[in-house]
C-alpha cells in the first residue's frame, strides 16, 4: 500500500538511520507484531520491556510508512469534540477518552527522555474558532474541559488577537501538548529493541494469517513461516486489509515544512500548535530547530497517483491560508509531501481483537489525528489483553463499541 506522496521531512532529515535484516528462517515468538511504524514501535517496546518475547516485522523500510509523513501533533485534543462523544458514549467515557490522551503525552515524555534525541518538547496548543457559527461550540467545549480540570483557558476575540494575532471570535488555549520526530522515534524505539534480543526484520512481507484457539502462523511471501502464541496487527491503514468489513475511512491529508525561521519571525508559534475548528481544518506546529510545519488541506482521494498530483498546489494553498494569518512570516516551502490516514465514524481508534479472527489476533488501528497518542495508550491495553487483564480503555477503544 502506498501510503504518501512527495518529501516528507523527517525521513529526509534522518535517513534510513539503521539496516534491519529480512526474515531468512522459520521463527517462532511469543507475540508477533506486525508493522514497524511508530505504533508497532511502541507497542513491541511495551511488551518487550514487560518481559514478553517479540519478534516485529516490517514490509518495508523501518518507519517507512505513515510515520514518515506524520505531522506528530501531540494531544489529547481528538477530532471529535468531548461534548460530541459525551452524547454518543456517556459524559464518563468522553471524559475517559480525553484524560488517557492527556496522559499518554507524559507517557511519551518518559519514553523520550528515556531514548533521547528525538524532537520531543511541550507545547501549548491552541484551537480556534474559524467560523462566527462556531463559537458557541467551543465555549461548551471549554466549560466541559475545565469542569474536568484540564488545563485550559478560554480566550475571546481581543485576547485571541493579542496574545497570537489571529482574529477568530473565541479559542480553546490548552497547556497540554508536545511535538515529537515520529520516524526518529520508531527507528530509536526498534533499534534499542533489536539490541535487546528482540528480533526485528524489514522488507519482510506478510501474505497469510492462520490463527486457532493456540496460536497463529504467519506466511511470508518468500515461503517462512512466523510462529506466534499472539499477533499484533500495528500495520497502520493497511490494517483494513485482514478485515472484511471496514471500520475506517481512508483519505488524504498535506503537508509543508519551511527551513529554519528564527524565534522573532516565528513569535507565539514558537511554543503554541495551532488549529481551526473548520473541517477538515488547518493546523501548524514549529519544530526543535525552528522550522514552520503545515498541514490539512484532506480530501477524500485514496488514489496514490492522484495524490501525487496535488502536493504543490495543496502545498501553495496552504501557505496561502497561513500567509492571511500571519503576513510576516516566510512561507516557501522547502519540503512538501502528503500521507495517507483514515478516519473512524467516531474519532476513536480500534485496539483489541475482532471476532473475524478470534482472540489471539489484536488490532492495533490508531486512526484519527492523535495517531502516536492513541498507540502509546494502545500499547498497554494491548499488553492487558494478552496478559489476560482488564483494562479501562478496552471496551471504548475495542470493535464492540461499534454495536452500542
Amino acid at each position: 500500500m502506498d501510503l504518501k506522496s512527495g518529501y516528507p521531512y523527517w525521513a529526509i532529515k534522518s535517513g534510513l538511520m539503521q539496516a534491519f535484516p529480512p526474515l531468512r528462517a522459520d521463527l517462532r515468538c511469543e507475540v508477533a507484531v506486525i508493522g514497524g511504524g511508530i505504533t508497532g514501535a511502541l507497542i513491541a517496546d511495551e511488551l518487550a520491556g514487560h518481559g514478553h518475547d517479540v519478534a516485529l516485522i516490517e514490509q518495508r523500510d523501518v518507519g517507512w510508512g505513515s510515520s514518515s509523513a506524520s505531522t506528530a501533533l501531540l494531544q489529547y485534543e481528538i477530532d471529535t469534540h468531548m461534548t460530541e462523544l459525551a452524547k454518543r458514549y456517556g459524559e464518563a467515557d468522553a471524559v475517559l477518552a480525553y484524560s488517557k490522551c492527556a496522559e499518554a503525552i507524559g507517557m511519551l515524555q518518559d519514553k523520550a527522555r528515556d531514548i533521547r534525541d528525538v524532537d520531543f518538547g511541550w507545547m501549548d496548543s491552541l484551537y480556534y474558532a474559524s467560523k462566527r457559527r462556531h463559537a458557541n461550540v467551543l465555549r461548551d467545549e471549554f466549560e466541559l474541559r475545565l469542569r474536568h480540570g484540564f488545563q485550559v483557558e478560554l480566550l475571546e476575540r481581543d485576547g485571541v488577537r493579542e496574545r497570537y494575532g489571529v482574529d477568530a471570535p473565541v479559542a480553546i488555549l490548552s497547556h497540554q501538548a508536545a511535538r515529537i520526530d515520529p520516524y526518529r522515534m520508531a527507528y530509536r524505539l526498534l533499534a534499542r529493541l533489536q539490541k535487546r534480543g528482540s528480533p526485528v526484520f524489514d522488507r519482510t512481507q506478510v501474505e497469510n494469517i492462520h490463527a486457532t484457539s493456540r496460536g497463529v502462523t504467519l506466511r511470508t511471501a518468500e515461503g517462512h513461516a512466523i510462529r506466534a502464541d499472539h499477533l499484533v496487527l500495528a500495520a497502520g491503514y493497511a490494517n483494513q486489509r485482514w478485515l472484511k468489513k471496514k471500520v475506517a475511512q481512508n483519505r488524504s491529508s498535506y503537508a509543508f515544512i519551511t527551513d529554519p525561521i528564527e524565534d522573532e519571525g516565528l513569535g507565539p508559534l514558537k511554543g503554541t500548535m495551532m488549529w481551526e475548528s473548520a473541517r477538515p481544518y488547518l493546523y501548524m506546529r514549529s519544530t526543535g530547530d525552528g522550522r514552520l510545519l503545515v498541514g490539512g488541506e484532506d480530501d477524500s482521494i485514496d488514489i496514490p497517483s492522484k495524490r501525487d498530483a496535488r502536493v504543490k498546489k495543496k502545498a501553495r494553498t496552504l501557505g496561502k491560508k497561513v500567509a492571511d494569518l500571519f503576513t510576516h512570516l516566510p512561507l516557501a516551502p522547502a519540503f512538501a509531501w502528503a500521507g495517507t490516514f483514515a478516519e473512524t465514524e467516531d474519532g476513536l481508534p480500534f485496539f483489541g481483537a475482532h471476532a473475524q479472527h478470534g482472540p489471539r489476533v489484536h488490532f492495533a488501528m490508531a486512526y484519527g489525528g492523535n495517531g502516536i497518542t492513541y498507540s502509546m495508550l494502545g500499547a498497554g491495553l494491548l499488553r492487558a489483553s494478552i496478559e489476560k487483564r482488564k483494562h479501562p480503555l478496552s471496551a471504548l477503544f475495542g470493535f464492540g463499541r461499534l454495536d452500542r
